[in-house]
């Protein structure tokens, strides 16, 4: 079997629109969170979200005309494609028949579905853009990231809502270790800061209400009462070990384990045993040959819920036992929210990142202790540890559990 490495990484989030920026951000527990800009929250009761700053799609674009035919999803995917591929050196030395693309997202181009469907109802049918619905698809990210780097090898967009992008990453592993491509870009991507998706998650009681962006994500605090929308896109090169070391490649860390599972229990909550929760932690520790303690960095899920983070504390503690205390866990949420499709990719770059300064990111705006939640989330501040492997937990609406190992190399 062929070993995996991360030779790449590319983000837009709302801590950094570059990995320099977003490792600064993120040991220094920045907070993304702060005021909708994107509409006018006048009627909601959810007024906070984690918005990407400064985005120019002419960084990335050649054209106006160009970007806007494009969905804002899709814009983020290429600008974090275009950093990861540049930090690799991959294009052009890779076969493009071996060169892969896998990158999905939870929900794709709600902002081209909501403005044209608002379109057919105010102006008719004859009005609805033609490309509608290539704007919209799902898979249209991955399909414009092949396009862009020539990238003719095997491709997968992946929809599994919060575990998107952790999916994408392990199978983009699975599909390198058994010898199907020799480099792919892996990731995810997500734009929906808008009223229908905010009315949506507000309405079926997923969104924190809190008006104060430090009481808003909170993850395992007992005050905790939802997660705040996110958006962004984080993109990693993945390569065969021999293939990068052959080029003379950088290596960030190796990609050495991945479980993926089902709770098959509910449309949105977690099953209350963690059962899917914990094989997916155990099948991914165990074929990377890792076990907890001092050396292990966890990068929680930890979504600020109330059932998640209990639930999720509960998985870990089933999963390695009495080391589960001595082991380093953060939610990284708690600064960029929660981005959905992209929050498996932006936090699996925040693994890498942790064990490249050997450094635990801090869960931030940590104030009350939950005795459910009784591990050590790393609250506030940054701490030195003597790192050697991370895992990077995704638990998705449906059910869908995802987690990837990863080592310092």
């Amino acid at each position: 079997m062929n070993r995996v490495v991360i030779t790449g990484m590319g983000t837009i989030n709302p801590i950094g629109n570059n990995i320099e920026t977003f490792a600064k951000s993120l040991f220094a527990g920045v907070c993304g969170i702060g005021p909708i800009t994107k509409f006018d929250t006048t009627d909601f009761k959810v007024t906070l979200a984690a918005e990407v700053k400064d985005f120019d799609p002419l960084n990335y674009y050649d054209s106006l005309p160009e970007a806007r035919r494009a969905d804002l999803f899709t814009q983020y995917a290429i600008a974090a494609a275009m950093e990861a591929v540049a930090d690799s050196n991959i294009q052009g030395n890779v076969q493009p028949e071996r060169f892969g693309v896998y990158v999905g997202s939870g929900i794709g181009g709600m902002n081209t579905f909501v403005s044209e469907t608002l379109k057919l109802e105010k102006r008719g049918p004859s009005r609805v853009s033609p490309l509608f619905i290539p704007m919209m698809i799902s898979n249209m990210a991955a399909g414009a990231i092949s396009m862009r780097f020539g990238a003719k090898g095997p491709s997968l967009p992946v929809v599994t809502a919060c575990a998107t992008s952790t999916n994408t990453i392990g199978e983009a592993f699975r599909a390198i270790k058994h010898g199907y491509a020799d480099a792919i870009i892996a990731g995810g991507t997500e734009s929906t800061i808008t009223p229908l998706a905010t009315a949506g998650f507000d309405n079926c009681k997923a969104l924190s209400q809190a008006s104060d962006p430090a009481r808003a994500s909170i993850p395992f605090d007992l005050e905790r009462n939802g997660f705040v929308m996110g958006e962004g896109a984080t993109m990693l090169v993945l390569e065969e070990y021999e293939h990068a070391v052959s080029r003379g490649a950088h290596i960030w860390a190796e990609v050495c384990g991945y479980g993926n599972t089902s709770d098959a229990y509910h449309m949105t909550a977690p099953h209350p045993e963690a059962e899917g929760a914990v094989r997916a932690i155990l099948l991914a520790a165990q074929e990377g040959g890792i076990t907890a303690g001092e050396h292990l960095y966890i990068n929680a899920h930890g979504t600020s819920t109330p059932m998640n983070d209990k639930t999720e504390t509960l998985a870990i503690k089933k999963a390695f036992g009495d080391d589960a205390y001595t082991t380093h866990i953060s939610s990284t949420k708690s600064m960029t929210g929660h981005m959905l499709g992209a929050t498996g990719a932006t936090e699996a770059a925040a693994c890498v990142l942790a064990l490249e300064k050997q450094m635990v990111p801090p869960t931030i705006h940590y104030q009350v202790p939950d005795p459910e939640c009784d591990l050590d989330c790393t609250p506030n501040t940054a701490v030195s540890a003597p790192l050697e492997a991370a895992l990077s937990n995704s638990l998705g609406f449906g059910g869908h559990n995802a987690v990837i190992a990863l080592k310092k190399i």
